[in-house]
Parts: structure tokens; C-alpha cells; sequence
């Protein structure tokens, strides 16, 4: 079924001009599409050929997922194109080979497997393609996934759709973006060097092309250009959110999902600002005439130097891009009319609590507990003691990721009764505490209680950073579930499916769906509140 895109899209300001910008796998079903497709793919053995508006492309079937992998969106933003919006990728003769990952983008390192070194490569505008290789069906829905990281870390490499991809005939992109100070660095000079507003929000622009060549290419896929959610998980569900908010991804998707994510203020252009110019310092580039080539000829390895000195991660507000921060639209309601799903982990912050401390080896003291208390929430010091005494928890470690979860999680009510008041929304929370935690803590073997952390979500979904993790049966159970959910909610924007528990539409103060193992559960707002002391949250903490 085709899905007609909605008239209007709300972002609260005047419309911005839009930034410049055969199906695949294996044997006999889809070749018989395939030849029945003007313009559609063939599949000589399992080396599919698909024809995108730059040239031809050769993936890899196998039984159950083809895919087509390191297709570039833009050019490399190298040299001149450092620093710039991204321009279109050239053309290219003959058959390029898509069976192998583009480069990552420039990061540092990270305790996740295949990060133990910097990624230093700059040409990293590519994005992967996977679809059903049983399925000769036109016009599938499609999934577009922006990774998280921090917008610092990651690649699109990290995410293995295949089961979501087999159980709900959808095709499925991941993409890489400019990560860091090369993605969101923003001066007066840099401003001055593009004329087009895309200063500080190069990372953004890229997310958007790509979606540009979901657009004129997925077609060729099998999938429905007119038929696109845009998700993503922590730093990416705030990048998703931003799209919901810029003028120039106007009509490039239907509906969104924000996981993890998107309830945090964008940076104001005049602090970014200032903190490109302490980065621009940082590197030997002070202000003054030739800064720009002087940012220019720093290598990554400089970069990234600098970058741990001086963060540089982001989307700014206040420009051309992003004209106003996607929190403040949500609170009068100008945000968007697109359906959205929004939630998060029970246990949010256990993950990085965990790694700013028992992980290096220096877990907290009670003594130390008290102290971060005390500067961190100053005018709730005595409430927060009664309320999370340590005596409860497995350490003073763990008591404070209760706490920084907790705080957490009443923050994401508020995002979701913003949401809700003006937008269609489906909102739920994962809590299953049981395991297995994400790769990265899982190949650990600890004992620390992480609970339903950040990232673990993912794992129920689609395989992440190459590992498929131990569930139980019950845990596949829900893991079965939420695939229909998100499926569903991919096709048409209502996530309900037989033989599930009903996802009610979310009602400030309503229900939501509460996933622990074996199945999800309709769960009252309050309760979810009541279980993370938002009353306490509120008066101590309140949503900006």
C-alpha cells in the first residue's frame, strides 16, 4: 500500500529551501521481478545488480538478506570539501563492488569491538542497503537507522538488520555521518567560508542527503520512497529529532522513532561559537585571516587530539539548518504532525556510570557519592539521600546510576508529554533487567547490575557490533515482539499487531507499553513515574 505523506510538516518557522541536493537478492522470486521491473536489478547467481542514479551496484544475496554495502551518498568531504555541505558523490563506470563496508568515519577509540584503534579515513559517506531475498514484493516499506555514539563514535556498519529485515519485508539503510568537530564545528570563519548556513550542522546536512538518495535510488531496491521512518537510537534519536525540526528534511520521511534519545537541548549557535573558537585555538588556528585553511590542514590524528580537549559533538540551533531547537517547538506544539514512537531503557545510565567508574577501576566511594550529590544537585541533597539510600544498592556505584537513570527517565516523560499533546505518539519504556546486556558490557563477564541499560534495547531488534547475544526463550519472545511492533509501526505508523498486547496511542498522563520478558505490558504513566520517583525528580529537576 502506497502511504500518502501528510500536507504538513510544522518546524514552527518559514519553509527554507531544500539543501542541494531493481531489487535486490538471489534466486528465482526475485529474478522474476527483477525482469518484470523496468530499471530493476538482475541476479546472476548471488551477485544482484542494481542500477542508482550515480551507476550500478553489485551486492551479495544470501538465503534470507541481500545486501549492498559502502554506497557513497556525497562526495568525500576531504581537502576543500572539509568543512562544507555535502555535494553530490560523481559517477562511476561500469559495476562498483557493494559487498564491503565504506570506511568509518574519523573517531577516536571506545571499549566497542572494532573501535580498539582511531578511524582516521574522511571519505566516509556511505550508506548500506538491506532487503528480504525471498520477497518479490515492490514498494516495501523502508527503515532509515542513524546510529548513536554520542555523534563522536559509531558507523552504520554497527547494525545487523537481518531479522528485523526476514520478519517484517522492509529494506533497511544505515549510513555514516561526519562525527565530532569534523561534522559539527562551527566559528565566525567557518560561517563566512559557507554562505549556505550549513556551519556547525555538516553531520546533519550529511544524514539529510542520504536521505536525498533514499529518495531517487531505494526504488531500484524494492523499497517505497514514499514510505520512509526515520529512527535512531541515543545520539541518533537526537539527530532524528532535529530532522523533525529542519526545514531543509521537509518531505524526506513519514513518520519517526526516538530511542534513548531527543530530549536534550541543541547547543545555541553563539556557545558553539565560542567552543569552535577554544577547538580552533586547540589546534594552532587562531582567529584572523586564513583560519579556515589553517583547520583545513590539520590532520585527524590532530583533530581528534584536539577534540579531547575541546568537545565538538552536536547539532546547533539557532541557524539556517536547524533555525529552532526541536524542545522548544515541542513545547507550542510546532514540531511535527508525523507519527512518532519515543522511549527508553528503564536503566539508562547504569552503562555510563559503570564505565566513568568501575570499568576503569576506580568505583565510588560512599564518601565520593556524597560529594557528587552535592554539586550535581544542590538543591535536593537531603531528598535524594532518603531517596536512594546507598545501603539499598549493590555499591555506591550502582546508586548513583539509579539516581542519574532515574532523573533520566522523568525527563523523558516530559518529552513524551510534549510529544503527545500535538503529535501522534506511541510511547513506551524497555525494562527488561535480566540480560544479556549489550556486547560491549556483555563480553566483560561482570557482575555489576546493570538492568535495563542504554543500548540494550538494540539487541532485541537487530544484531549490533556483530554479536547475536544469548536470549533465553522468553527473551526472544520479546524480542519476536518488538520486531512486529516496530515493523508495523514502519508500515503504516500504528505499531499494533494480532496477538500482541495493544500499544494504546499516548495520552499525556495515559498509557504506555512497558517490554520486559515475555511480553509487553500496558502500563499507566504514573506507574512508570511512581517507579522512578519523578515527584522527587520534578521538584528537585525540572524539564527545561
Amino acid at each position: 500500500m502506497k502511504i500518502r505523506r501528510t500536507a504538513r510538516w510544522v518546524a514552527g518557522v518559514s519553509a527554507a529551501a531544500a539543501a542541494a541536493l531493481a531489487v535486490t537478492a538471489g534466486p528465482p522470486a526475485l529474478a522474476n521481478f527483477a525482469s518484470a521491473s523496468r530499471g530493476a536489478g538482475t541476479y546472476p547467481g548471488q551477485s544482484p545488480v542494481v542500477q542508482t542514479d550515480k551507476g550500478a551496484v553489485r551486492g551479495e544475496a544470501k538465503s534470507m538478506v541481500t545486501s549492498f554495502k559502502g554506497i557513497p551518498f556525497a562526495a568525500p568531504p576531504t581537502g576543500d570539501l572539509r568543512w562544507k555541505a555535502p555535494q553530490p558523490a560523481a559517477k562511476w563506470k561500469g559495476t562498483r563492488n557493494a559487498t564491503q563496508f565504506g570506511a568509518s568515519c574519523v573517531q577516536g577509540t571506545g571499549w566497542d569491538p572494532g573501535y580498539d584503534k582511531p578511524t582516521l579515513t574522511e571519505d566516509c559517506l556511505y550508506l548500506n542497503v538491506y532487503r528480504p531475498s525471498t520477497v518479490s514484493k515492490k514498494n516495501l516499506p523502508v527503515f532509515f537507522w542513524i546510529h548513536g555514539g554520542g555523534n563522536f563514535a559509531g558507523a552504520g556498519r554497527d547494525t545487523n538488520p537481518d531479522k528485523f529485515v526476514t520478519r517484517e519485508d522492509a529494506v533497511y539503510v544505515t549510513i555514516n555521518y561526519r562525527l565530532g568537530a569534523m561534522g559539527y564545528l562551527v566559528n565566525p570563519a567557518l560561517e563566512a567560508d559557507n554562505r549556505d548556513g550549513s556551519a556547525g550542522n555538516f553531520a546533519i546536512l550529511d544524514q539529510q542527503a542520504a536521505l536525498r538518495w533514499v529518495q531517487k535510488n531505494i526504488k531500484a531496491f524494492g523499497g517505497n520512497p514514499d514510505n520512509v521512518t526515520v529512527a535512531g537510537q541515543s545520539a541518533g534519536a537526537g539527530n532524528t529529532a532535529v530532522q523533525l525540526a529542519s526545514p531543509t528534511a521537509r518531505g524526506l520521511f513519514d513518520r519517526a522513532i526516538l530511542q534513548s534519545g531527543g530530549g536534550s537541548p541543541l547547543r545555541t549557535l553563539p556557545a558553539a561559537r565560542e567552543s569552535g573558537e577554544q577547538f580552533s585555538a586547540e589546534l594552532g588556528c587562531p582567529t584572523g585571516a586564513g583560519q579556515v585553511d589553517c583547520l583545513r590542514s590539520k590532520s585527524p590524528t590532530e583533530i581528534l587530539a584536539a577534540q579531547a580537549k575541546v568537545r565538538q559533538s552536536g547539532a546547533v540551533a539557532g541557524t539556517r539548518v536547524v533555525p529552532t531547537d526541536p524542545i522548544e517547538l515541542m513545547k507550542t506544539g510546532k514540531l511535527t504532525d508525523l507519527p512518532v514512537m519515543v522511549g527508553g531503557t528503564s536503566d539508562e545510565s547504569q552503562q555510563s556510570v559503570f564505565a566513568a567508574y568501575d570499568y576503569l577501576d576506580k568505583p565510588l566511594t560512599t564518601a565520593q557519592l556524597n560529594t557528587l550529590i552535592s554539586t550535581t544537585y544542590p538543591s535536593g541533597v537531603d531528598q535524594i539521600r532518603a531517596t536512594y539510600p546507598v545501603v539499598n544498592y549493590k555499591s555506591p556505584t550502582v546508586t548513583w546510576g539509579a539516581i542519574q537513570s532515574d532523573q533520566r527517565a522523568c525527563r523523558d516523560q516530559t518529552l513524551r508529554e510534549r510529544l503527545a499533546k500535538d503529535t501522534k505518539t506511541y510511547a513506551y519504556e524497555f525494562a527488561e533487567k535480566n540480560g544479556p546486556a549489550f556486547v560491549s558490557i556483555w563480553r566483560l563477564n561482570t557482575d555489576y547490575p546493570f538492568g535495563a541499560t542504554h543500548v540494550n534495547d538494540l539487541g532485541y531488534l537487530w544484531d549490533y557490533l556483530g554479536t547475536a547475544l544469548p536470549f533465553s526463550s522468553e527473551q526472544v519472545d520479546l524480542s519476536n515482539q518488538m520486531i512486529s511492533y516496530w515493523g508495523s509501526f514502519a508500515r503504516d505508523g500504528n505499531p499494533n499487531v494480532r496477538f500482541a498486547p495493544t500499544w494504546p496511542r499516548y495520552a499525556p498522563q495515559g498509557d504506555l507499553l512497558q517490554f520486559a520478558a515475555p511480553s509487553a505490558q500496558r502500563v499507566a504513566d504514573t506507574t512508570i513515574g511512581d517507579s522512578h520517583n519523578c515527584s522527587v525528580w520534578d521538584a528537585i529537576s525540572p524539564a527545561v
